[in-house]
């Protein structure tokens, strides 16, 4: 099923629900003519961002979406890239992201590059903190204030996860407080497009209740260990600060309170 986004963009929900990918991979395209149904009987030049598992109707449904020039990786995890090897041999389109090693017939990007694929300026943020190779990718004609997909940085619904220790919380909190600048800057709503959960329709006012959210897990923290000792295990913080979480979603929540032990004992 495919759910029109924005202006430029539309996406489709590929097959892989879990506690960590929330109802599935949003796999978006990036067209001139995003309006569902018109989808150019597959001429329309697109742009493809995340291709998602590797799960054959899915990608057969994505490249069908138009005639895919480029597909752009938003980050490693495999529910973002497990299909992107057999989509670029699907669709001979060029794959980039930040890291060589996701790309195929095509250089690794660099931060704030801008391309112009599809008829349609995108511009690349690096914004570490989920990973250390996580992007977004800004499309400032998308709209009255354009928009921005934000991967795994930011989420449509919850809060991202700090993968340590590939990923940082210092590195995340610097990347949402570029996207705080940058929303602000662009003086009116920025629609924010997550690769997992609904579109949101205001990228300042997420990032600073995502700044506001970090700020309140570090005060618990240090709570904790202020109660525990400064050398408490993460098993023991763990159970402190986030012993309601669902047993599913433990193992996330350790590494969380991993990445903030990191920041606050000497992040640099």
């Amino acid at each position: 099923m495919w759910v029109t986004s924005s202006a430029l963009t539309r996406y489709r929900l590929a097959p892989n629900p879990g506690p960590m990918s929330l109802d599935g991979t949003n796999s978006y395209v990036i067209s001139r003519d995003a309006r569902v149904g018109d989808l150019g009987g597959g001429t329309q030049p697109a742009v493809v961002v995340d291709p998602g598992p590797r799960d054959a109707t899915h990608l057969a449904e994505l490249a069908a979406a138009g005639r895919v020039e480029l597909v752009l990786i938003t980050h490693h995890h495999p529910d973002h890239t497990e299909g992107a090897a057999d989509f670029h041999a699907l669709t001979g389109a060029p794959v980039r992201a930040l890291d060589p090693a996701l790309c195929f017939g095509a250089p690794a990007f660099e931060d704030g590059e801008v391309i112009e694929a599809a008829g349609v300026r995108i511009e690349v943020l690096a914004t570490p903190g989920h990973t250390a190779d996580s992007l977004c990718l800004r499309l400032a004609d998308d709209g009255e204030h354009g928009s921005v997909l934000t991967g795994d940085t930011i989420l449509g619904r919850g809060t991202t996860v700090i993968s340590y220790p590939d990923g940082r919380l210092g590195d995340y909190l610097a990347s949402m407080r570029r996207l705080e600048d940058l929303a602000l800057a662009a003086a009116g709503p920025v629609t924010v497009l997550p690769a997992h959960g609904p579109v949101l329709p205001d990228l300042a006012a997420v990032a600073r209740a995502y700044l506001a959210h970090r700020e309140e897990r570090l005060d618990q923290i240090r709570a904790a260990l202020a109660r525990l000792g400064e050398d408490a295990p993460v098993a023991a913080v763990a159970d402190l600060v986030y012993g309601d979480v669902d047993p599913s979603v433990r193992l996330a929540a350790e590494n969380s309170v991993a990445a903030q032990l990191d920041y606050l004992r000497g992040w640099a």
